[in-house]
């Protein structure tokens, strides 16, 4: 596997924001982009959330969830199969990287692109680009720094 795509970055494909661009021109430019099964789950709720804020409509939310499942049945984006082990990876993670203040489901994402020898990690969350980095994993951000 060359490159592993975590949620936040991959939502950026079906919801139009800043950097939304960018990540579908990183992802053409990969040979093959792979994430967890967890990213099924993540995907989900970030649409219903952002629905409930008000971010998007019904409308968009039933559009960016259709398209996303068939990206997923088309192979867009490989879904690494369950890995009841990587639980226990993931917890490892945090020692691993202890100035990072990692989340359990980032630190998911980081044992699965490890795991199955991910060589890029895309990700629009800065503290989880910072552990991705600190486990020596190249690193593509997609998020908007604060002037």
């Amino acid at each position: 596997m060359s490159a592993y795509i975590d949620t936040s970055a991959l939502a950026k494909c079906y919801i139009r924001e800043v950097n939304s661009l960018d990540v579908l021109d990183w992802a053409d430019a990969q040979d093959e982009v792979s994430t967890s099964p967890l990213t099924l789950v993540e995907f989900r709720c970030l649409l219903a959330r952002r629905r409930r804020a008000g971010q998007i409509d019904l409308l968009l939310e039933r559009r960016a969830l259709a398209e996303f499942d068939r990206d997923v049945l088309g192979h867009t984006w490989r879904v690494y199969p369950e890995a009841a082990q990587l639980f226990s990876e993931a917890r490892n993670l945090i020692d691993l990287v202890p100035e990072v203040p990692l989340r359990a489901l980032d630190a998911l994402h980081l044992a699965y692109a490890r795991h199955f020898g991910a060589k890029s990690f895309a990700t629009a969350d800065k503290n989880q680009a910072a552990a991705a980095l600190a486990l020596g994993l190249s690193v593509f951000t997609f998020y908007q720094l604060k002037s």
